[in-house]
């Protein structure tokens, strides 16, 4: 049996409008993410994430950099949504997430982009920083459906997410991939302006994999429904790994899929925060490898047995 994404029959059913109609109403006091800005964007009010009523979009392309289970053949279909409800001061896209590089675009438009990535044969739509535009990717869904929608959605965010903004998804999204970028509360605050982060982003990954579960893969290894969590790693072990990987393996599943990022370089105002304004070592990266292995990670994007051998060779 083929696989069909879980929006088709929440929309058949007539679920979908529900949604739609509850996130709107958020919109007019909005409470979509931690933030609680309570900024009625209805009517044009802007607050953190500095987006109103229209969708913002940066750029819309298949991406092939992204965890190998999205790309395959042909790429994930990314659509990078301008702003972003984080303030990360090393962000790489900190054109788009700070800046505001982007234009408002129409519903139908973005419906448009999802049909034009499928088109192209794109194997999911990547939603990327998708967290304050929750509203208006509801509200694009049943255009995009009735043009023949038929791929997964992958919500790609920051983990800094609202409990209740999630539920709003269950039976829309096919794909959550979290980052979990902090395991200290107060690490987030200075970092990302982001108070209680790890408690949130604790909650927010529970309830997507309760939505979810682990990682289901196709015959060519390709995603079609579960979580995949992304851990950045930072110079002298700000991300603080250790907890990030314990609370995956001990309250969500050792067979989580996790991607653990050493691409981490000074960007946008890292240089003014040391230790941040220099790359990783190849040993930080390796010792963040160890210690998910050892915290019971079994699924480690890109990282094969020959690795794990000389990375577990090299700390004995």
């Amino acid at each position: 049996m083929s696989f069909v994404p879980s929006y088709i029959p929440l929309y058949e059913r007539g679920e979908l409008q529900g949604r739609i109609d509850r996130a709107l109403e958020i919109l007019s006091s909005c409470t979509l993410c931690p933030r609680n800005c309570r900024v009625d964007r209805t009517r044009g009010e802007k607050g953190v994430c500095r987006v109103g009523r229209l969708p913002m979009v940066s750029s819309y392309t298949p991406h092939f950099g992204e965890e190998r289970p999205l790309v395959g053949r042909y790429g994930s279909g990314t659509i990078f949504f301008t702003y972003c409800n984080l303030k990360c001061i090393f962000c790489q896209n900190y054109d788009i997430s700070h800046l505001g590089e982007g234009v408002e675009v129409s519903t139908e438009d973005l419906a448009n982009m999802m049909i034009y990535l499928q088109s192209l044969g794109c194997h999911n739509i990547n939603l990327v920083t998708p967290t304050h535009q929750v509203a208006q990717i509801l509200e694009a869904l049943p255009l995009a459906i009735e043009k023949g929608l038929q791929i997964p959605l992958v919500y790609n965010c920051g983990g800094y997410e609202s409990v209740e903004t999630l539920r709003l998804l269950d039976g829309v999204i096919d794909i959550y991939m979290p980052d979990f970028k902090y395991g200290d509360p107060e690490v987030a605050r200075r970092y990302s302006a982001a108070p209680n982060y790890t408690e949130i982003a604790k909650a927010a990954i529970k309830e997507m994999h309760r939505q979810v579960g682990d990682l289901v893969l196709d015959e060519r290894g390709i995603a079609q429904r579960g979580l995949i969590v992304r851990h950045l790693v930072l110079p002298q072990g700000l991300a603080g790994t250790r907890e990030v990987m314990r609370f995956i393996a001990r309250e969500i599943s050792p067979n989580t899929y996790v991607n653990i990022m050493d691409q981490y370089r000074p960007c946008y105002r890292a240089v003014e925060y040391p230790p941040l304004n220099r790359r990783i070592t190849r040993e930080e990266y390796e010792e963040a490898i160890r210690i998910a292995m050892e915290e019971g990670i079994k699924r480690l994007d890109g990282v094969d047995e020959g690795y794990i051998k000389r990375v577990l060779e090299g700390w004995e």
